[in-house]
């Protein structure tokens, strides 16, 4: 792939992985927080299954299957970003972000522990270095908030959901893995938020614009293009640019909710970025089963 052309496209991913944190934040005005992302990714989980029935991509044919999607669906989707939206009550866009995306620190930890995956020192050097740098964005203030023990559990989540996907992924197409993971885990999140909170919407202009760039952009264009990355790439050398999304998290919460930028969150911030970037490079030809 042309070199411009990849990194346009990982900056529109990674720029749109980013902003849903900002973007979000404002929708909470509008939306109570579990049924702005249940409509978020029951939209655009409709659409992709539309999308890749029209496309005749193979659907599973066993129920095992949808039941695997199913699972993946409820951490990917539902536990990850019903964490994610329930945090920004509390805490800002940008520690959301960061503490969201320490998920590639986690899956060396859960792989080593339950996939028996070894890795190497630089690796593991990355993970002490960003986990320094989580303690810093956690402890760097007296009070921690509810919001961020969320977004760290959101980053649990996604790793679980990631190790998840390396044990069932090749046996299903990654198309209609992505429309139904986001499909079912729109469903879990319509449940959780009619069970756990008062549900309200506010329909106006701004409101159905938000919840069409969270639907469309930040979910099905930026899926899209960071599969389209992942696959005419080298996996774990794309992988390492994940480390640009909390970056834009905090950019776009500083431009969109004129949030401060802390000392303490700048420091963590750096501390994972350098961690994830050590976890992630080369990573692909670094990784041996035990």
């Amino acid at each position: 792939m042309n070199k411009i052309v990849f990194s346009l496209l990982v900056v529109l991913t990674t720029g749109l992985m980013g902003s849903a944190f900002a973007i979000g934040k404002i929708g909470l005005a509008y939306f109570s927080p579990l049924l702005l992302v249940a409509l978020r990714f029951t939209i655009a989980g409709i659409v992709m299954a539309v999308i890749v029935k029209a496309l005749k991509r193979p659907h599973p044919q066993k129920v095992k299957q949808w039941l695997q999607m199913a699972a993946v669906g409820f951490f990917q989707t539902a536990a990850v970003m019903g964490c994610i939206f329930l945090s920004l009550r509390t805490i800002t866009s940008g520690e959301s972000a960061i503490l969201t995306f320490t998920n590639p620190l986690l899956v060396v930890v859960f792989g080593t522990i339950f996939l028996r995956v070894r890795y190497r020192i630089v690796q593991w050097a990355g993970v002490l270095l960003g986990m320094a740098g989580v303690f810093i964005t956690m402890g760097g203030q007296l009070n921690i908030e509810t919001g961020t023990f969320l977004g760290f559990m959101s980053a649990v989540s996604w790793a679980i959901a990631t190790l998840l996907i390396k044990s069932w992924g090749h046996r299903l197409d990654t198309w209609v893995l992505t429309a139904y993971q986001m499909l079912f885990g729109g469903l879990f999140l319509f449940a959780a938020s009619f069970l756990f909170e008062d549900p309200f919407i506010e329909v106006n202009t701004v409101s159905m614009g938000i919840l069409v760039w969270l639907a469309f952009m930040a979910s099905i264009v930026q899926f899209a293009g960071w599969f389209y990355l992942l696959q005419t790439g080298d996996p774990g050398k794309t992988s390492a640019f994940l480390f640009l999304a909390p970056f834009f998290g905090v950019l776009s919460g500083w431009i969109l909710l004129e949030e401060q930028l802390h000392l303490y969150v700048l420091t963590g911030g750096a501390l994972i970025f350098i961690g994830i970037f050590l976890v992630n490079w080369r990573s692909g030809s670094s990784i041996k089963k035990k």
